[in-house]
């Protein structure tokens, strides 16, 4: 009996031992099996004929294949094995035996069968893709090809020989079995070929690859998987200085700028770079780029080697850029730097291009070349460097691309579109190239990305990595600590600042603070975030003051470290103001000459230089304010932004609350001379009339504990009333300042209004310890007039604020309106998560509109009405609270969700409820959509009464959609039952509804998910 093409046969025909890179010389691998009625028979003759002329002379041919070239053989090779897994396990189990050619031609040309072997995609191993998802894919493909076969056999002489327990067995059987053929073939192509094993988990044993990943560093893993690929290819020696430039790196140290103290090593990149954990978001969900929550509920990967080795030796690579996301400090241009020194020379051509040092408004070709001669020092083409590769794949960096982003302002959101279709155009040329683009996360969502790319997310460290990288530290700096007497850094010490312990470049942060008298060491567990904040920040400043100014006194060097952090403070205001995370040089510059206009000038340097702005004095130096730069028409443009964003938040909070404590010392001197004191507040209104400080919940908090322990209890007093009066005169015409100049952004009168009264009411209400009376806010001796006076600049916050500068104020600034002897009062205070009491809002405390009754009593701690009674209360609106108080019965009993929309469930339920006629559109959108179970049966309960109003096929038509969803005692039977003697419907139709609420389970009720109608 003939046989069909084995993975043996394949290999022996195509040159034996680890042929199969030239399986594919001339044609698909498909093409084995994809000639419309091939006799399957007949298979070996065809693989001999496509692989005759590719025999003679295949190993010198191997050596000449290109790395892309080798990848796409390779991935044609993985489906014939899936394939010929198929059609090996078809002929053991007999099933071709004394089929006619005109049989084996009926299956593979005119049934299902045919597309299955050779038109469908197979599935594929790839590391973004457990293998065990792989399998669960083939098996599928195996089953519905089973599926198709068993279709068509029944028409076959063969199929009357077998009883219908070998039908049933076979049908059971072939896939499971074609899957375990499937396995041992793709063993055999691993163990031919090293790069197949990148593609997928399969090999060495799982567990302990995952824990040794976990704490892998420099890429080693990538290094030693890719390295035993053989090859004989040698780049040309143009290219020699860039491939000994990438090795070079990993002797570097891994923060060139970092401000280590002398005789303190900074660990080389090849030896510290820890590889971090990674999220992947597949091409499908890429419009889900910016969700967080989407980010979060994908699993994370500790296997950044394999998944990059792995990806590199497939097509994928070059048909779209992998976009590498990350926050600041999370080492994405490090990872850059590892990956091109990581990768073969002999199969990988590792190109960095820094996107801050090429023309933003260039295209991607120019780009890539202008990155050329940075890598060479020479001008080369695109051309000339992939010829010059002779067969290596190119790998291109597009690294920084946020900062053509920041720097310049250029609308990019094609610009990664713009790579993939390079990708396309140099693929059909004959030079594909695998691209690789890195960008901050919080710009991805400012950018398309292509349907064939996939996105990497850098995690934070977790605890094993953090450990590792503090072991590798202490390691290197042995030397160091011994001669000075100083404990080697502390994993716990850098594990109780979680927030800044997760990225590398804050975790060296810590280290070198660390390094000063093990002052991590000294912070205990209950430290206030605020005072490790102060401490990390005045010790740098300190460091740097000490720097170009030795000697001073400790009086001079505390002024001199308050100036640093004032113009740190000016930076951290000027990205606040702008409602970003980052400040352009030019606008650093203003904001330095308005707020601080007395500041030295930088000195101006000698030659050709270029001056030092006042920016680049400020916050040049400081290694934890992250700088980026880009070209535009041959201009350099910077940004600046803080490694973490908690950084500019405490700086805000703390340049307030020392604001505030300089007029409350004002107003205490005043006090104890027994004069009158007005001080000047005109910085702290060109600090505060931009933005709200609620929008951004961690300044809340620094401001809450500077004013409780920065301000002592008498002087908290006085600044309180003094902020209540500054409030209560905030929306008054103001004189001018010196501080006019400041413009961070521009706003209307009206706006910077309600910033500032917003503002000072947050500071007034952090300043008392009780809740604080409307007439103390306002000044006012009438409580009516505070009343009134608070509706009306409550309506200006909601007119003018942004929508999350509105919704942070309410969230953080609790109102409370209450009746005391007959007199409507209110209160703010800082918002504790303390209950909302029903009789608190509009209506039940208007005097004399009490009612004696009332049906419904509510309290709510959380959930959806509490939002509700959240703005009804800060807003004191009564055409609001007349509302909520007109659905409540709704929310108490059907269902909490208020929320309008167009299709909403309230109005559904209220049209089905009061309409003079049923209206059949309502009635199929309520049931199909219904939220909760009573909403469902007060539908039915109307149906009901409904039913003998409305056609029976209609009632007939509800009722089914009803059924799917509904479970309860009853109610569809008895709305049936009024048509159980009806003209109007038909018995079958009426037999139909009736079998399928039968089949329903009557005993317990329950809802089904909304239908999706």
């Amino acid at each position: 009996m003939r046989q069909i093409l084995s993975y043996r046969d394949a290999v022996v025909l195509l040159g034996g031992d680890s042929a199969l890179t030239g399986a594919l010389d001339k044609a698909s691998a498909l093409a084995l099996f994809g000639l419309g009625g091939i006799d399957l028979f007949d298979a070996r003759a065809e693989a001999v004929r496509l692989g005759d002329g590719f025999i003679r002379g295949l190993r010198d041919r191997v050596k000449g294949l290109s790395r892309y070239d080798r990848t796409q053989r390779l991935t044609a090779a993985h489906t014939v094995i899936v394939v010929v897994a198929y059609l090996e396990v078809l002929d053991e189990a007999d099933v071709l035996r004394e089929l006619t050619p005109e049989d084996q031609r009926r299956i593979t040309g005119t049934s299902r069968v045919g597309p299955y072997l050779i038109d469908f995609p197979m599935p594929a191993p790839t590391p973004q893709h457990a293998y065990e998802d792989v399998r669960h894919d083939l098996a599928g493909h195996y089953r519905a090809l089973t599926d198709a076969l068993f279709d068509f056999l029944p028409g076959l002489a063969r199929w009357d020989t077998w009883d219908e327990t070998t039908r049933t067995r076979l049908a059971a059987d072939l896939p499971a079995r074609a899957l375990r053929r499937y396995d041992e073939l793709f063993r055999r192509l691993v163990a031919g070929f090293p790069e197949v094993a990148c593609w997928s988990d399969l090999v060495n044993h799982r567990a302990t690859r995952a824990e040794v990943r976990r704490l892998a560093r420099g890429l080693e893993g990538l290094h030693d998987q890719l390295a035993t690929i053989v090859s004989a290819r040698h780049p040309s020696d143009r290219l020699a200085a860039l491939i000994q430039a990438n090795a070079a790196a990993l002797k570097r140290p891994i923060v060139a700028s970092a401000d280590a103290p002398p005789g303190m090593t900074i660990p080389a990149l090849g030896e510290g770079y820890v590889n971090p954990g990674f999220r992947v978001l597949l091409p499908e969900m890429r419009h889900l780029v910016a969700s967080e929550e989407t980010w979060a509920a994908l699993p994370r990967r500790n296997d950044l080697d394999a998944f990059l080795s792995g990806h590199l030796t497939l097509p994928q690579a070059a048909r779209g850029p992998l976009l590498v996301l990350g926050q600041p400090g999370a080492g994405k241009s490090l990872l850059t730097r590892v990956l091109a020194a990581r990768l073969p020379a002999a199969e990988f051509l590792p190109l960095r291009v820094e996107l801050r040092g090429v023309p933003a408004d260039s295209d991607v070709l120019a780009q890539i070349e202008h990155g050329i001669k940075d890598a060479l020092d020479e001008a080369m083409s695109w051309p000339e460097l992939v010829h010059a590769a002779r067969g290596a794949l190119p790998v291109v960096m597009l690294d920084g691309f946020d900062e053509l982003l920041q720097a310049t302002g250029v609308n990019q959101t094609d610009y990664l579109e713009r790579v993939a279709e390079f990708q396309r155009d140099q693929a059909e040329k004959g030079r594909a190239l695998a691209v690789v683009v890195t960008s901050r996360t919080a710009v991805a969502d400012r950018a398309r990305v292509p349907g064939t790319s996939m996105v990497l997310r850098l995690e934070p460290f977790d605890e094993p990595q953090v450990r590792h990288w503090v072991d590798l530290w202490n390691d290197a700096n042995r030397g160091y600590f011994l001669p000075r007497e100083l404990e080697p850094l502390s994993a716990r010490s850098v594990l109780a600042v979680p927030n800044l312990a997760g990225q590398p470049l804050l975790l060296l942060m810590l280290a070198l603070y660390d390094a000063d008298a093990n002052a991590l060491r000294l912070v205990h567990e209950d430290l206030h975030e605020s005072e490790l904040y102060e401490r990390l920040l005045r010790g740098f400043a300190a460091r740097e003051v000490g720097k170009t100014a030795r000697g001073l006194t400790e009086a001079d060097l505390s002024r001199a470290v308050e100036d640093e952090l004032l113009r740190l403070s000016v930076t951290a205001f000027a990205m606040f103001n702008r409602g970003l995370q980052w400040v352009g040089e030019h606008d650093l510059d203003a904001d330095l000459r308005a707020l601080l206009p007395e500041a030295q000038e930088p000195p101006r340097p000698h030659g050709f230089r270029r001056a030092l702005t006042r920016a680049d004095g400020v916050i040049g130096r400081f290694f934890f304010v992250h700088a980026t730069q880009a070209l535009r028409e041959e201009e350099r443009l910077k940004t600046y932004e803080f490694l973490h964003a908690t950084f500019g938040e405490y700086l805000v909070a703390r340049l307030v609350v020392r604001e505030l404590a300089d007029l409350a010392e004002e107003l205490a001197l005043a006090r104890s001379r027994n004069r009158p004191a007005k001080p000047d507040e005109a910085y702290l209104h060109a600090l505060l009339s931009f933005a709200a400080l609620t929008g951004r919940g961690p300044i809340v908090g620094f401001l809450r504990y500077g004013l409780t322990h920065l301000v002592p209890e008498d002087r908290r007093a006085l600044l309180l009333r003094h902020l209540c009066g500054l409030f209560a005169l905030s929306l008054m015409a103001r004189p001018g300042s010196a501080f006019d100049g400041y413009q961070p952004v521009a706003a209307e009168a009206t706006v910077r209004c309600a910033a500032y009264s917003a503002n000072l009411l947050l500071l007034a209400v952090l300043s008392s310890d009780a809740p604080l009376p409307g007439t103390d806010l306002f000044a006012i001796g009438q409580p009516e007039q505070a009343n009134e006076r608070w509706r009306r600049i409550a309506r200006l916050w909601h007119s003018q604020l942004t929508r999350a500068e509105w919704d942070s104020l309410m969230n953080t600034v609790r109102v409370r309106h209450f009746l005391d002897d007959g007199t409507r009062r209110m209160e703010v205070s800082l918002d504790r998560g303390q209950p909302f009491d029903l009789h608190d809002l509009v209506f039940f405390t208007w005097p004399g509109t009490i009612p004696e009754r009332y049906p419904y009593e509510l309290l709510a701690h959380g959930g959806a009405l509490a939002p509700w009674m959240r703005e009804i209360s800060f807003r004191d609106d009564s055409v609001l609270g007349n509302l909520f108080l007109d659905v409540l019965p709704y929310a108490q009993e059907i269902d909490t969700n208020l929320n309008a929309h167009p299709q909403s469930p309230v109005t559904d339920l209220l049209t089905i409820v009061l309409s003079p006629e049923p209206k059949l559109a309502t009635y199929q959108q309520a049931l199909s959509r219904g939220p909760s179970w009573n909403y469902i049966d007060r539908v039915l309960r109307q149906l009901e009464t409904d039913c003998h109003r409305l056609p029976g096929h209609v009632v007939l038509d509800l009722l089914r959609v009803a059924a799917v969803r509904w479970s309860g005692p009853g109610r569809l039977e008895r709305i049936l039952g009024h048509l159980a003697h009806r003209l109007d419907v038909g018995a079958e139709d009426y037999r139909e509804v009736h079998d399928l609420i039968e089949r329903k389970a009557q005993d317990s009720p329950g809802i089904r998910p909304p239908l999706q109608v």
